[in-house]
Order: structure tokens, then C-alpha cells, then sequence
């Protein structure tokens, strides 16, 4: 098997072996994948954050071999929190602009390694090994927080079927990068995030950070946002936006009418 990791803005990975295919997920600079399957310029790949699989064209692979994929996937992981910033590859004196959520892994004083490449970050960085030691209580208070402030940093982000990042983004791919920032791995679809975490019977006893779920005439679910505050959900439609949330769903104050019909309301943390 091979193994790969993204040192690009963010790649494009396809249902098919095709440009012309559409775009399922996207990879972003940092992220590590496996090498399952290969066809033509092509290469099927599993992301190693959420096992989704997909192609990359073959000019956008950087392969790795085995042991330095597990000496990344190992290494504890910052997270890029700029909206934008570069990095520089200090071996090459290359510099790339890598995007909000993007893993910077075994970060320690604004550098990491790659393959025998060193690179310079000097943006800001989300550590989420910070909270560990502090009481349960007040840790999970500082991620639910912390979920909010890092929503509103994509807010008016366009909405792109299989974007996760702040210049194009869907509903999913929005609250599983939000989560990854904390070190919390989501799921890639709604449908399966909502298998995660636990019930809340209530609205009422929902909490921002919070995932609230939405389904369609068939029962389907199609759409999933994150509680900011009492009766109010961001979530990606049109754009990353806010609005108002009730038993019956989310209601679109610009539209003046129900959008969103709720389904069901988990609990990560």
C-alpha cells in the first residue's frame, strides 16, 4: 500500500477517475491519506481523518513512505485558524497558502517537518491538547465556546457541495472542520455524523455546540448545523449564515418561511 499527504491548498477528490466528476471531499494542506486503488492518472484514496475515499489526480499526490506516515499520523497536530496563511518550505524556500483547518502536524514553535522538508507557520494555531488536565467540566465548556467563536470565522462562506474550507463549504464538511479544530473527528455526510454522539430529546436542553439534524420529505437526512446560542443555529445554506431554530426546524428571517425541517439533536461532547 502507499500513502500520501496533502501539501497543497486543498485537492479535489472526485467520485470518479475524472475531472469532470463531481467533487465529493476536499483534502486540505497536512492531511494524510492511503493509496487503495489505482486507474490510470488516477489514484483512489481513503482520507485518514474520516476513512472517506475518493480520486486525486496523480499530479496533486505527494507520496510518503510507511514510516513517516506513521510518524505524522502519530505526531500531535495543530491547526491552522487564520482564515489564510502561508507556510513556508524553508528546504525549497517555496511558500503555499494553507487554509483554516489545515493540519500542521508535530507543529513546535511555528515549524514542522515533511519528509525531510522543514516549514515555517507563523500564523495562529488551534491546540486542542491545551484543555487536557483541566476539570471535565470546564474542559468541555472551553470546546463548546471555543465551537461558536470558530463558526463565526466562516461565516458568508459560499456553500460548495464537498467543500471544507472558508472559500467554499457544505453543511457537513462545516461542522466536521469545526470539530476537527477541536481534535474531534466527525464524520464526512450528514446522515452519518447524525450516528454519532447522543440524543437530546429537547430542544430545550440543547447546548451551543450542539449538532442539530434535518431531514427531507423522505425522511433522509440532508442537513446539519450547529447550535450557537438559545433557539439560534449556523449552519451552511446558500452561505454559512445564522437563523432562528424552533421544534419545527430552522426558520429563514430573510425568506420569512421554514427551510429546514428538524429531525434530531446530538451531543458529541
Amino acid at each position: 500500500m502507499e500513502f500520501g499527504i496533502c501539501l497543497h491548498s486543498l485537492i479535489p477528490v472526485k467520485g470518479e477517475p475524472s475531472h469532470q466528476s463531481e467533487m465529493l471531499t476536499q483534502l486540505l494542506f497536512g492531511e494524510l491519506y492511503r493509496v487503495v486503488e489505482k486507474a490510470r492518472r488516477w489514484n483512489r484514496v481513503q482520507l485518514v481523518f474520516d476513512n472517506y475515499e475518493g480520486w486525486i489526480h496523480t499530479l496533486q499526490c505527494h507520496f510518503i513512505g510507511e514510516d513517516e506516515f506513521i510518524r505524522l499520523n502519530d505526531a500531535p497536530a495543530g491547526y491552522a485558524t487564520d482564515l489564510v496563511q502561508l507556510v513556508m518550505n524553508e528546504t525549497t524556500g517555496a511558500l503555499l497558502p494553507v487554509l483554516l483547518g489545515s493540519s500542521l502536524p508535530g507543529i513546535v514553535s511555528s515549524r514542522f517537518s515533511i519528509s525531510g522538508s522543514e516549514f515555517l507557520y507563523d500564523g495562529s494555531v488551534a491546540d486542542p491538547w491545551s484543555n487536557k488536565g483541566l476539570p471535565v467540566r470546564v474542559e468541555t465548556q472551553k470546546i463548546r465556546n471555543s465551537l461558536v467563536a470558530n463558526a463565526k470565522l466562516y461565516l458568508h462562506a459560499p456553500y460548495l457541495w464537498g467543500g471544507r474550507s472558508p472559500f467554499g463549504i457544505d453543511c457537513s464538511g462545516f461542522v466536521q472542520m469545526l470539530y476537527k479544530l477541536e481534535n474531534i473527528k466527525l464524520l464526512r455526510d450528514a446522515g452519518q455524523q447524525a450516528t454519532q454522539g447522543e440524543v437530546i430529546s429537547l430542544l430545550a436542553e440543547s447546548e451551543p455546540g450542539d449538532l442539530v439534524f434535518f431531514d427531507d420529505q423522505e425522511g433522509n437526512i440532508n442537513h446539519v448545523g450547529l447550535i450557537c446560542e438559545p433557539n439560534r443555529v449556523i449552519h451552511c445554506s446558500g452561505k454559512v449564515r445564522t437563523d432562528a431554530l424552533d421544534h419545527e426546524g430552522i426558520y429563514n428571517g430573510d425568506l420569512q418561511k421554514y427551510t429546514h425541517k428538524l429531525r434530531l439533536i446530538k451531543r458529541v461532547i
